[in-house]
């Protein structure tokens, strides 16, 4: 097969990639393969999400915005809406988002339509790589087969391949660049090719023998996180009813260098890859009748973590002798991790349901989310929060423009620390206290 663009091993130079989806996945995708040389066709059908990304209002890490102001002050990076600009271009990489419903079943809605309309305008000697978080066997169901009811089979006349997406949203540490990245072709010049691809937007390129392999290795990753995630919280009970403070204990196991990894406890998982994902793996074992008892419970104690924590949280105003309907509750952050806008998921959501169902008077702290809709009502971002009077504050997520050292006051609220790693101990050695104050509690 002659493939149409000449990949080399450290350089794009020359081909044109199509990155359809400029999501959390895609635009980063976007902007690597830019600045590796590529000329680069952003597509997305959300007029909303190009506007955004062409006024630069995205939340995006500050490598990642400079990034994108070069590109889009150059002629090599094109916004469209349009679908069939794929025609034009050397190598096509699908990034849209695969969430789950309201039973927690795959929504393949956005990633069916993608994979269609590329399959529909794609022409012979394209490279088309997947890069959505699905089920095993999505590539040849998506791509493969209907590229070949079109007449084009894949590694004679297109390339084709899945390479998970490995995005951590606001992680310096974990760029993309700086990532490791699995390319699974539907054959050898699939491979070769998407491999060439991708090798100058990460730190080192794995083939594996099959898209199957690829699939199910991203599906390993997350559901692997998931598992120790929902451990890591009850160990954490664990030590409660121990009288033990849970981060000490972490922090102990993990001096052993080999056969451990630390996961922390926390208000719940958000986000996309762990709250989702592995619903896709059980999904597709359910439809075979096999069961994965360990997963599904590890899943349904994450999804029961946010009650958990409304119930302490209502629990602690109950000692304080304050009702739920004269309480003035305070959640520190509301993304789902530190350092983005993200909320998708976010534990942070069903928490402030929860107390506001209870009654309670709600409000959330965090300047990366103007504002929120919870359930019928838009909450938003309470900039001063050490002006008002608090019966309880809740620590959800600790972005790094946060102050804290209000809270070491001696007439401080109440604390709720979601996390257990004590983020106020810092703060108190800010505000000279040296110490976290008496009021602070873990979940």
């Amino acid at each position: 097969m002659k493939f149409k663009p000449g990949f080399s091993k450290n350089d794009v130079s020359g081909p044109t990639v199509a990155v359809v989806g400029l999501g959390y996945v895609g635009l980063p995708t976007a902007l690597a393969l830019r600045d590796a040389g590529a000329t680069v066709i952003g597509i997305d059908n959300s007029a909303d999400r190009l506007r955004d990304i062409a006024r630069g209002a995205v939340d995006l890490l500050p490598l990642h915005h400079a990034q994108l102001a070069c590109a889009s002050a150059g002629d090599g990076f094109r916004l469209t809406s349009d679908a069939t600009a794929v025609r034009g271009a050397d190598a096509v990489v699908i990034c849209v988002p695969t969430p789950v419903d309201a039973r927690r079943e795959p929504d393949l809605t956005a990633l069916s339509a993608a994979c269609a309309s590329v399959v529909e305008h794609a022409v012979a000697g394209q490279l088309i790589v997947l890069t959505s978080t699905s089920y095993v066997g999505t590539t040849r169901d998506l791509l493969v087969e209907p590229l070949r009811a079109r007449g084009l089979t894949a590694d004679e006349d297109v390339c084709v391949a899945f390479a998970p997406e490995r995005i951590d949203p606001g992680n310096e540490d974990h760029t993309p660049e700086r990532t490791p990245r699995l390319v699974g072709g539907a054959g050898p010049h699939s491979a070769r090719a998407a491999a060439a691809l991708l090798a100058p937007t990460a730190s080192v390129v794995r083939t594996v023998p099959d898209p199957e392999t690829a699939e199910m290795a991203k599906l390993w990753e997350n559901t692997y996180r998931a598992v120790n995630i929902a451990l890591a919280n009850e160990l954490a009970d664990a030590c409660h009813s121990l009288g033990l403070a849970p981060a000490p204990v972490i922090e102990a196991a993990a001096t052993k260098p080999y056969g451990f990894m630390p996961f922390y406890p926390g208000p719940g998982v958000g986000g996309h890859c762990i709250p989702c994902d592995p619903h896709y793996l059980l999904w597709q074992l359910g439809k075979a009748r096999q069961q994965a008892p360990l997963v599904a419970t590890a899943l349904a104690a994450n999804s029961d973590r946010p009650a958990r924590i409304t119930e302490r949280a209502l629990d602690l105003l109950a000692r304080a002798a304050v009702p739920p309907r004269d309480a003035r509750v305070l959640l520190i952050g509301v993304a789902y991790k530190e350092g983005v806008a993200d909320v998708r998921e976010s534990p942070a959501l069903e928490i402030l349901a929860g107390l506001a169902g209870a009654g309670a008077d709600v409000a959330y702290c965090d300047p990366l989310v103007p504002s929120l809709r919870v359930g019928a009502n838009t909450l938003h971002h309470v900039p001063h929060p050490h002006t008002r009077p608090w019966d309880l504050v809740v620590l959800h997520t600790v972005q790094p423009v946060h102050d804290l050292t209000w809270l070491c006051a001696a007439d401080a609220p109440p604390v709720l620390d979601t996390r257990q790693r004590g983020p106020l101990a810092g703060a108190a050695e800010r505000a000279g206290s040296g110490a976290r104050p008496a009021a602070e509690v873990t979940a």
